[in-house]
């Protein structure tokens, strides 16, 4: 069974939500009517420090008419700007990040689609940070050093940004921040300092690599942080850090996790959704090990692209690269039902800074998934697949 897909905006323009994660990251507003969105003009190249991108909101009970309502400089192809719809008000109230023109230091924003205007942001001069992840249930979200990304991985930070830990390998200033959305309060639950001191009697390579993360995911239950200390990646295998950790929101019990592959996503409690080798698994994060596969290669012959999980829980959406294109299996957990989607051309953006990866998003019933493609005319579009829920 193929299912049905929708392209909702086309060019000139270019138009994207952005792959930040699977932690919820829901393109749709409460009530369904709008989904947020970037849009911008170029594709060839990483954002200019200087160049906008328009920050959109799609009405999908108007034919997805836009109306931009702001723009923003930090961003960039792959994830956006960290959209996350704020879940005390959902309705009305987004996140995102942007940057100082005159400073270039990287903050994040909470904007009113009904006031119209930006009604806080989070500026902290001394350590400029921007959102990395929202706290599922509200209240903090998570932040990273989006210029130290933009010189040790560039596909996942934003070029020119101000950096206050340039030449510093394992700084003990930076690392994941966590920010009280009332109070405005940042604070350093973990340190790159307190990482290399983790990770170095077993990776002695660590103390020669300037470390950066990645990948701040929130459980479903906000008592639970997974991320991914990284380094060297642009050396050989042997040199490279790539390791999972969790730690709790207040900084305690920081806990290097065996490696899961793909992009995690979390299942109910502390169970993450990953892929060990060719199979999709389910890993247990207490009991630090795999403990169940899900479906098997003849449903997902790819697991290690974007996984993304319902709200309910019951579907799983595993988007994967083949032959030049990105296909979609849609999964349901309670009975094993699957279906799965045409092919969709990336026409050569498949590796390297500028890929378009798959990152499929759900709607907030677990009806529809939104999805970024190269379209025919060339230009990156948002697409919406209808998913056989009855």
């Amino acid at each position: 069974m193929e299912m049905q897909t929708n392209q909702i905006t086309f060019g000139p323009s270019h138009h994207i939500f952005g792959y930040i994660g699977r932690v919820q990251n829901i393109p749709w507003n409460e009530s369904g009517e709008y989904i947020l969105a970037l849009r911008f003009d170029s594709q060839d190249r990483m954002p200019r420090p200087d160049e906008y991108a328009d920050v959109i909101l799609l009405d999908a009970k108007d034919s997805y008419s836009i109306q931009q309502v702001d723009r923003s400089l930090g961003w960039n192809i792959q994830q956006g700007t960290m959209f996350y719809w704020n879940p005390y008000s959902p309705e009305t109230q987004f996140f995102f990040n942007d940057r100082d023109p005159e400073t270039n230091k990287v903050f994040t924003v909470l904007f009113d689609i009904v006031k119209q205007k930006r009604i806080r942001e989070f500026r902290f001069d001394n350590t400029p940070f921007g959102n990395s992840g929202v706290a599922q249930n509200g209240g903090e979200f998570l932040g990273i050093n989006y210029a130290r990304l933009a010189r040790l991985r560039a596909v996942t930070g934003y070029p020119g940004a101000f950096d206050w830990t340039v030449d510093v390998l394992h700084p003990e200033d930076d690392g994941v921040f966590k920010v009280d959305i009332s109070t405005g309060q940042s604070n350093l639950i973990v340190s790159f300092r307190q990482l290399r001191d983790a990770l170095v009697e077993e990776h002695p390579h660590v103390d020669d690599a300037a470390l950066f993360i990645n990948h701040t995911l929130w459980n479903r239950e906000g008592d639970l942080i997974y991320f991914y200390a990284r380094g060297n990646f642009s050396g050989s295998a042997g040199t490279r850090a790539n390791i999972p950790f969790t730690v709790r929101p207040d900084g305690s019990e920081l806990t290097v996790q065996e490696y899961v592959g793909g992009h995690p996503e979390w299942d109910l409690g502390h169970r993450l959704i990953g892929t060990d080798e060719s199979k999709l698994i389910l890993y247990d994060t207490e009991l630090r090990k795999v403990v169940e596969e899900i479906g098997d290669p003849s449903i997902f012959p790819k697991p290690g692209g974007d996984n993304a999980l319902s709200p309910d829980g019951n579907w799983l959406v595993s988007g994967y690269g083949q032959r030049g294109s990105n296909a979609y299996v849609c999964y349901r957990r309670s009975d094993g039902f699957w279906a799965r989607s045409g092919m969709f051309d990336q026409q050569g953006y498949t590796s390297g800074d500028l890929r378009s990866d798959p990152a499929p998003c759900w709607n907030r019933e677990g009806s529809q998934v939104l999805f970024p493609s190269l379209s025919d005319d060339g230009t990156r579009q948002l697409f919406v697949m209808d998913v056989p829920i009855g």
